[in-house]
């Protein structure tokens, strides 16, 4: 990005800006046997996000074969919606050497198969989840999302300095209550 492309995003240039609700994204998973263990038959992994996406396929995978052991699910339909309460995790998201997608999923009760749910760009978000029973892959944030983020966090986003609590003197109502 040059000198002018950053000139180009500030804070008033984006007051009269409107950036869309949510994004529609697909997910891209890989099922590929397990070399290493006795114990499980195949592995999964999150290959990607991509943007765009059908919404009337809400959560339906496709499968491909790519290789004879190896599978490619894709599903379709989800939205990306980003909050205004979330903008700090954003901002740090977008600020980390390698800004990720959360891809959050659930095993599915037939064949136990992980199914994505949700996609989020907030660490806290995805954390949350991650400390119920629910998975969670990451995928480098594909750009067209990077952008809108980024626009987004400019727009709503102003960091606020953490200022340390002052401290009260405990032992000096102590000693106006001893001299009472």
């Amino acid at each position: 990005m040059n000198t002018a492309d950053k000139q180009a995003i500030t804070h008033a240039n984006l007051e009269n800006v409107t950036l869309p609700d949510y994004f529609a994204v697909t997910v891209i998973m890989e099922k590929s046997p397990a070399r290493v263990s006795a114990w499980v038959d195949h592995v999964w992994r999150a290959v990607g996000v991509t943007a765009g996406g059908s919404q009337d396929l809400q959560g339906r995978a496709s499968i491909d074969c790519i290789d004879g052991d190896i599978q490619l699910q894709v599903y379709s339909g989800f939205e990306v919606r980003l909050y205004i309460d979330e903008c700090d995790s954003y901002y740090h998201n977008l600020m980390s050497p390698s800004p990720q997608c959360y891809i959050i999923v659930r095993q599915d009760d037939v064949d136990d198969d992980p199914r994505p749910f949700l996609v989020s760009l907030s660490f806290d978000e995805a954390h949350a989840y991650l400390e119920g029973d629910d998975t969670v892959y990451t995928v480098d944030i594909p750009a067209e999302l990077y952008r809108w983020t980024e626009s987004f966090v400019l727009a709503h986003y102003c960091p606020q300095r953490l200022k340390k609590r002052k401290r009260r003197d405990w032992t000096k109502k102590q000693n106006e209550q001893a001299d009472t």
